[in-house]
């Protein structure tokens, strides 16, 4: 699961929600990145539909390699992009570990202490369900691209004639904002809207995270993934450079957005209040159908003895359809 549940021994029915995560910069902006490093441990706790982290703690690597005066520049503006965000997010960074390593690193854990009634545990997916994404594929394919602009060679192997360099800018603009956006305001609309699970999609790719979640399910059910948002030009950049799999459903995000279950008459409303709000689309991008292995998927059970069916899985529809997004 994406977070740490763990039930209070001296408190009845309080629970401590906790996750952490840390990478390497990804973005050339150091603000931004501290944003996004910031946004993407507390899509974990939103995940499970927890709007208010109670405190935040920072992991933070200070490059060795870069001159002094460029570490301190990069280094007070990732912090300063991190606490900005979490400020944003209605909470503050209390404290952390700090280092000194070759590259920089950004990232932290996320607390919240909650009843049993104040978070949503991703497990009650049923037939009929609708999945719903809360941000745009591709991102690793707008990275990676933005980086070949500067290196000629890849440029020529795997953006020549399927992009333009404007193309390749606004595509990572938009990757880069997308990802220092928070999935706030998706944990908010989850519990107004009775979801039933969710998950942040990241490294994994939304097939990655998708398997994982159907596979904790209490129903015998697949999921079925047959619209993919993709920032517009990813996919042809895919297509050339045949390494991220992003039809697949495997190309790696960094702080993407909710993929969530939600009851069929719910979504439409779920997607129209989150775009009035964040002035950002979401979109239905599969359904939760009846489990293919039927009787002969294996159950196991969880920690509270709960019946989870292992052979759960997700996949992406053979006729899958692309939406180009370019917001």
């Amino acid at each position: 699961m994406d977070c740490s549940v763990v039930p209070l021994a001296k408190h009845k029915d309080l629970y401590m929600i906790s996750t952490t995560d840390f990478f390497y910069p990804l973005v050339d902006d150091p603000y931004l990145q501290g944003k996004i490093g910031c946004a993407n441990v507390l899509s974990d706790l939103y995940s499970f539909g927890v709007s208010d982290c109670d405190n935040m703690l920072m992991l933070l690597g200070a490059s060795n390699e870069m001159p002094r005066q460029d570490r301190y520049i990069v280094t007070k503006q990732i912090l300063q992009g991190f606490n900005d965000l979490a400020k944003e997010a209605g909470t503050c960074v209390t404290g952390g570990q700090s280092v000194l390593n070759p590259w920089p690193i950004i990232g932290g854990t996320a607390t919240s202490v909650c009843s049993s009634t104040e978070f949503i545990m991703p497990v009650h997916a049923v037939e009929g369900d609708i999945l719903v994404l809360t941000k745009a594929l591709g991102t690793q394919v707008a990275v990676n691209a933005h980086q070949w602009l500067h290196m000629e060679n890849n440029w020529n192997k795997y953006c020549e004639g399927v992009v333009t360099r404007d193309e390749v800018e606004r595509a990572y603009d938009l990757a880069m904002y997308s990802m220092a956006r928070l999935n706030r305001t998706g944990a908010i609309l989850m519990k107004k809207y009775g979801a039933h699970a969710a998950t942040d999609v990241t490294g994994f790719g939304i097939l990655g995270h998708a398997r994982n979640l159907a596979s904790n399910q209490k129903a015998s059910v697949d999921f079925e993934i047959n619209t993919l948002p993709i920032i517009k030009h990813m996919k042809e950049v895919d297509d050339k450079a045949k390494m991220f799999s992003l039809l697949k459903g495997f190309s790696a995000e960094t702080s993407g957005g909710l993929l969530v279950c939600l009851p069929a008459d719910k979504a439409e409303d779920f997607i129209k209040e989150i775009q009035q709000i964040d002035n950002q689309p979401a979109w239905i991008v599969g359904k939760v159908i009846k489990s293919k292995n039927g009787e002969n998927n294996n159950t196991n059970t969880d920690n509270n003895n709960n019946i989870v069916h292992n052979n759960n899985t997700a996949y992406i529809a053979e006729n899958v359809q692309v939406i180009e997004v370019w917001q």
